[in-house]
């Protein structure tokens, strides 16, 4: 669940990105994972069939084990995009600020340090 104030916009990245609506102060927990809000799902229970369901929930999710099961954030912390310079830092199940970021600005992560899709793609097509 997001823990500071946020809208989203227009993206340079990437389509839709998610914007800080006030200044973030280094250190600060933007987002912390909450079972009240945020899903698990499991693509096992998901029918084959189901393809829609199944491409959202692998586009906005996230897969942190060998598990077919994906993490889909409850709010719109799921457009946060990619950066390979991110201002903040995903650990364990929380997205903290590594920098000041000023209001406006876009909140941006690595999605490598908790998708395991990406982490594996970064590594076979060789990028750091």
């Amino acid at each position: 669940m997001l823990c500071v104030k946020t809208r989203l916009g227009e993206s340079r990245i990437e389509g839709v990105g998610l914007f800080a609506e006030e200044a973030i102060p280094k250190g600060t927990v933007v987002w912390r994972y909450d079972p009240r809000f945020d899903l698990k799902l499991d693509l096992r229970d998901i029918p084959a069939s189901d393809t829609i369901t199944r491409e959202w929930v692998m586009r906005y999710g996230y897969q942190q084990t060998d598990e077919p099961v994906y993490v889909v954030c409850g709010d719109n912390a799921r457009f946060m995009n990619h950066a390979d310079a991110p201002n903040c830092d995903d650990v364990d199940d929380l997205t903290v600020a590594m920098v000041d970021i000023a209001a406006g600005e876009e909140i941006t992560c690595d999605y490598a340090r908790f998708d395991k899709r990406f982490a594996e793609h970064r590594f076979a097509v060789g990028w750091a």
